[in-house]
């Protein structure tokens, strides 16, 4: 059962880091008069939403692919789940109840894969130690 979990998890880390990718491309690509009309936010507050995501979805996949610092695979999933909150907020308050499932479902996605990545089959590091992801070695001590 872990194994499936696991394969679950890559599955929707490569699709929400698709995602994020995209959506975080085009929040830095667009020029700000474009992305001001389409939100009711700040284009520069925008801007830092687009980076977050782009950030992000390279967190969902480098440090398991990798195999440093796995441990922020859960803390970049928590964070694009506060993004999506954000962004499933903003659209009710826009009217657009049936678009807000969008925002929604990404997030719920995303909080999927940091409480799997955290909790059920979390990544291990390079030595195969349970808690890899904190890097810390105990020096050793002088007699």
């Amino acid at each position: 059962m872990p194994k499936k979990i696991a394969y679950a998890l890559w599955i929707v880390q490569g699709l929400l880091a698709l995602i994020f990718l995209f959506a975080g491309g085009v929040k830095l690509v667009l020029p700000l008069e474009e992305l001001t009309k389409q939100m009711p936010l700040p284009g520069l507050f925008v801007r830092f939403i687009g980076v977050a995501e782009v950030l992000g979805a390279i967190g969902l996949i480098l440090p398991g692919l990798l195999r440093i610092r796995p441990g922020l695979t859960p803390l970049a999933a928590a964070g694009l789940l506060i993004i999506m909150i954000g962004a499933t907020v903003i659209t009710l308050a826009g009217g657009d109840v049936a678009l807000a499932l969008i925002p929604l479902v990404v997030g719920l996605l995303s909080a999927f894969v940091a409480y799997g990545r955290w909790r059920l089959t979390p990544h291990r590091g390079p030595t195969g130690a349970r808690n890899a992801d904190s890097g810390h070695r105990p020096l050793p001590t002088e007699s």
